[in-house]
Formats: structure tokens, sequence, C-alpha cells
């Protein structure tokens, strides 16, 4: 059986198209939504949602294309845009009845936060972003060696066919590789949730690739687009990060700040998954944002 979060309820919520979501819930009071990142499932969540859930209501979807939530095939390039995945999740959000929340995400899943925070913002009452770069600063800032660093994501935006071909052909090998080399501790990760991790990348290499695909093109597009008429993030806004901006030659800080006028950018000391690495710290985190 695959490992779950104690104590939480699992329902599987359409959202849009035919697609639904599988979504963990637990608690009760104002309501939380945790967005997982790359390459893993709502269970990165599983220690920061148990211990928010004594006080909020908290939600822990797979986003589409992950996890055990659908995986819609890319057919126009807007499959897995993060404009898709964030309307994914306030429709997820208000069939369970809330039609305002914080939201928090992780990698991929806080860029899906980081759209939903500017398409919806009379919906998202504070946000979250852990170890990430909106998708058009970090385009901008991966240059010459930095760009090593974000190999996969050139990889995964070339045309379809050879990233899907290559990454099926040893799909342990290479979603275990960032698993290996992004943490600062192995035992963050137990065997079990690994092995949870591989068999879900395993079965949507496809919609792994779409998304990251779409962040070479139409999220980019996107960003732009809201950097040219000004638009911001309204809400209180919190962005933890290991502190790799300033060994890659940018500062962090600076490019947020451009995006959110009330922001608390803060570094953590762990490796790339946070919430495994350093669960109390970020829930900590996560209650002042929500306190703010």
């Amino acid at each position: 059986m695959a490992p779950a979060i104690a104590g939480f309820t699992y329902e599987r919520i359409p959202v849009a198209d035919g697609v639904s979501l599988n979504a963990a819930v637990c608690g009760s009071g104002s309501p939380i939504v945790l967005l997982h990142g790359f390459p893993q499932t709502h269970l990165m969540w599983r220690h920061v949602a148990a211990d928010l859930a004594a006080d909020h209501t908290v939600i822990c979807p797979d986003l589409r294309g992950y996890g055990a939530s659908d995986k819609p095939a890319e057919t126009d390039g807007t499959a897995y845009a993060k404009r898709t995945m964030a309307a994914d999740i306030v429709a997820l959000a208000r069939t369970l009845g809330h039609e305002r929340f914080a939201l928090a995400g992780h990698d991929r899943g806080a860029l899906v936060a980081f759209r939903a925070g500017l398409d919806h913002p009379g919906t998202i009452t504070h946000l979250a972003c852990l170890d990430v770069l909106p998708t058009v600063d970090m385009w901008e800032v991966m240059r010459g060696v930095t760009a090593v660093v974000g190999f996969h994501l050139y990889l995964m935006a070339q045309p379809p066919g050879l990233p899907e071909q290559m990454i099926a052909a040893g799909p342990d090998t290479f979603f275990g590789h960032f698993l290996d080399i992004w943490t600062n501790d192995p035992q963050a990760i137990s065997a079990d949730v690994r092995a949870a991790y591989l068999d879900a990348c395993r079965d949507a290499v496809p919609s792994i690739v779409a998304d990251y695909r779409a962040s070479a093109g139409i999220d980019i597009d996107h960003d732009q687009a809201d950097r040219d008429a000004g638009n911001r993030l309204r809400m209180p806004v919190t962005v933890l990060q290991q502190d790799w901006g300033a060994a890659l030659g940018f500062d962090a800080a600076a490019l947020w700040s451009a995006w959110a006028p009330d922001l608390r950018h803060t570094s953590v000391a762990c490796g790339h998954f946070m919430a495994e690495e350093a669960p109390a710290d970020i829930a900590k985190a996560l209650r002042d944002l929500l306190a703010r």
C-alpha cells in the first residue's frame, strides 16, 4: 500500500475538463492548500501538514500530471500551463467549500502558487513559495555555468519526443538523481516515500515533461505580460529559499521583491526538499505568514 499522510482523508475532486485531482484533507479552521514540487507528490508535506492541521483546514493535492491525479494529454500547449494548473487549485478549494484560502507551494507547486496569486488575487489570502524563482526570472538567470545546475530544465524544454524517450528509458535513474543530489539529509526521505515518488514519476513521464515544457514557453509569456502590466502579488508573501542565489550570482530577494510588495524572504539552512528536511522551520514560517 502506498504511503499516506496519517489522519488525513483522501478524495478525488473534479476540477476541470474531466480532470480530477487526488487530495488529502484534514483539520478545521482557516484553510491552507499545500502544493508539492518535483519529483514528488503531496506526501512531501506529510510533516508540515500534520502540524498545521491542529488549527487549520489543510488540503494537500497532487498537481495535475503528478501522483494519483489525472494526467491529461497535452494537445494545444495549455494543459500544463501554470495558469491552467492554478485554476485547478482554485476549483478544488471551491468544491471543498473555500472561496478564499492561503496557498503554499514548493518548486513546481510554487510556480503554480505564484500564478494563482497573480490570476486570483481575491481568492489567495496569503502566499508562500519555497525554493524557486518566478519562471521569467529563472530563465533570465540561467546563463553560463548556472545553466548546468538546471540541465533538466533545458532537457524537458525540447520539442515532444526526445525528452520523453530519454527519460522513459531510465525513469528511476533520472528522477532518483534529483532526490539524491538535492538533499542535505538523505534520511529525510524514507525508503517507502522515495519508492512512492519513483512509482508516481515512472507513470507520469509525458505529463511531467509537459509541465516543464510549458515553463519554457507559455508560462514565460504569462509572467512577462504581468510584468509589463505592472501586476504584483497583493497578498502577504513569504519566500523561503536555500542560499543558492548568492552562490550562482543573483539576488533572489531582489527578484522576488519586484513581484511582492509585502514580502518576507528568508534563507533556510537545508537542502532543496526543505519541508522534509526542516519541517518544524517550514511550519513555523507558514504560521507566521498566516498571522500577517
